[in-house]
This record gives C-alpha cells, sequence and structure tokens, in this order.
C-alpha cells in the first residue's frame, strides 16, 4: 500500500493456513497501480487470476486458495487456471 509502482519482476505471497475463499480475498483499496493476482491452493494448483484494479473493493478467487500471488500486471499472460506450481520454504 501507498507505493506509487510496482517494480515488473518483484511481488509478494500472501499465506494462509488452509485453502479458502474469504480468507484468501483482497482489496485493493487505496493502492494506486493493478496487479496481477494469481491464486493457489495447498496442492500448489492455481484455481484462479484476475487482474485487480486500483481501488476495488474486493477479489476473491473463484475456487478456495491458501496463496495469493501478487505481481506486476505483465505476468497476467504467465499463469494459467490449471497450472501446477512449486516454492521452497524459507
Amino acid at each position: 500500500m501507498f507505493q506509487k509502482d510496482i517494480a515488473p519482476f518483484s511481488g509478494i505471497l500472501l499465506l494462509e493456513k488452509q485453502d479458502s475463499v474469504i480468507d484468501s480475498a483482497i482489496h485493493m483499496l487505496f493502492m494506486n497501480f493493478d496487479i496481477c493476482a494469481v491464486w493457489v491452493n495447498k496442492s500448489g494448483q492455481v484455481v484462479d487470476k484476475q487482474l485487480a484494479r486500483r481501488w476495488h473493493i474486493l477479489y476473491k478467487p473463484k475456487k478456495p486458495a491458501s496463496m495469493t500471488l501478487e505481481l506486476h500486471p505483465r505476468h497476467m499472460k504467465d499463469f494459467n487456471i490449471g497450472d501446477i506450481l512449486s516454492h521452497e520454504n524459507l
């Protein structure tokens, strides 16, 4: 929040304890730029993606997710529903 822009190759990964539509919902209030939002379930499967527009009240995935990946909008074409993603624990 309150940043002027998002760098093309930066982002944030938001984690929830369990797959949920409500818990993985995001808002874009006070955001100055659009983002690519990608929702991923506990199995690592992409369950939804949306171009989240600045100042929009609510975005939620169509299916439950436990991870929300927020990226620069240029990455919208990099993900498809059904893709399997993996990550290493830090």
